[in-house]
């Protein structure tokens, strides 16, 4: 605050991770996300690279962070939910801390240089296969 540098930085990529604890972050800001149930978010895990954030409480959803601006580009199949915000609604995901206590969150992959997201197509494609489901593109393009 008083204008002196730490010795701890942040990555620029990751500023909306809380240091501690854990914080509801808006998507559509720093991340898109897809919310997967159950044994359909297990087995993309196991297929995917990129971060993943799963709630311990409730239905327990696994959070897939895509880069901002993506999920609209895809028409998820049943059991996976794009969230944004726009369009005169919002959506929050909760983000745990990398370390300490976290719960009822936490990452079932983080973040890397590498991987900083999931690849929204590839996910889509796991996620299709994983349903059951032939990936259907969106409205207005299937004249493409």
């Amino acid at each position: 605050m008083n204008g002196e540098t730490t010795t701890e930085s942040v990555n620029p990529v990751w500023d909306w991770i809380p240091r501690n604890g854990h914080s509801l972050r808006l998507a559509g800001v720093h991340f898109d996300a897809v919310r997967v149930a159950g044994g359909l978010a297990a087995q993309a895990v196991r297929e995917t690279d990129g971060p993943a954030v799963h709630e311990c409480v409730g239905e327990r959803y696994t959070y897939f962070l895509l880069p901002p601006g993506t999920v609209r580009s895809h028409r998820w199949p049943p059991g996976a939910r794009g969230l944004t915000s726009g369009d005169r609604c919002a959506a929050y995901v909760g983000i745990p801390a990398l370390r300490g206590g976290t719960w009822p969150l936490s990452w079932v992959l983080t973040p890397t240089e590498r991987t900083p997201f999931v690849d929204p197509a590839a996910l889509h494609a796991v996620l299709c296969r994983l349903a059951g489901r032939h990936p259907r593109p969106l409205a207005g393009e299937e004249s493409r």
